[in-house]
């Protein structure tokens, strides 16, 4: 496995990038925030009873969360938006794909459940433990009626949670809850294309 900068990269082969990005621009999907995909991680977060909840789409050069939900005059949300800024140059909603655990759910095209992340070899020394201090992960993928795997839906916490089995029925509900109203965007898209231009 390659290394940067004396660490270890923890993003994951996805060979199925270059369809993934495509299938996002039929279905209108950008980088851009979405006020309807902010109030449904409003909602995840109120939910799960998480303090960080997302939507997240997994392009090919990084990650972006259209949706976003963060605890208002937080540390940690401070350390979220320098974290990124590092990255990026600035605050925003973009994450690099070795930061963070939903690449992984995309290319895995499953649920993770991680109560606490220091617990996992493979997710502990991820850069977003160390930077944000994240402990606890529940994500699932959102993959689309052709199989294409979007992103995610996802929440987090600082300490560890015992999301139990409660907690990946709610995920993987919520996810297909958000493909549903991806899918009713896309066709009022393409209906009104087709009125359009006849």
């Amino acid at each position: 496995m390659p290394y940067d900068e004396d660490r270890l990269i923890t993003a994951p082969d996805d060979p199925e990038a270059p369809r993934r990005m495509a299938r996002m621009r039929e279905l209108g999907l950008t980088s851009r925030p979405d006020q309807e995909f902010d109030q449904f991680a409003a909602r995840l977060a109120q939910i799960t009873g998480a303090p960080y909840a997302m939507v997240n789409f997994v392009g090919d050069q990084e990650q972006y969360f259209a949706g976003l939900y963060t605890p208002s005059n937080s540390a940690t949300s401070s350390a979220l938006e320098a974290a990124q800024a590092s990255a990026h140059g600035s605050p925003g909603r973009t994450m690099a794909l070795d930061h963070g655990f939903c690449p992984h759910v995309v290319v895995r095209r499953k649920a993770l459940v991680l109560d606490d992340v220091c617990d996992y070899p493979r997710f502990a020394g991820n850069p977003v433990v160390d930077k944000l201090g994240i402990r606890s992960y529940l994500g699932a993928p959102l993959i689309d009626r052709t199989g294409t795997a979007l992103g995610t839906v996802c929440v987090i916490a600082n300490e560890p949670r015992p999301w139990g089995r409660a907690g990946l029925e709610t995920i993987k509900s919520m996810a297909a809850e958000l493909m549903t109203l991806v899918q009713e965007r896309a066709d009022q898209l393409a209906s009104a294309n087709r009125q359009r231009y006849p």
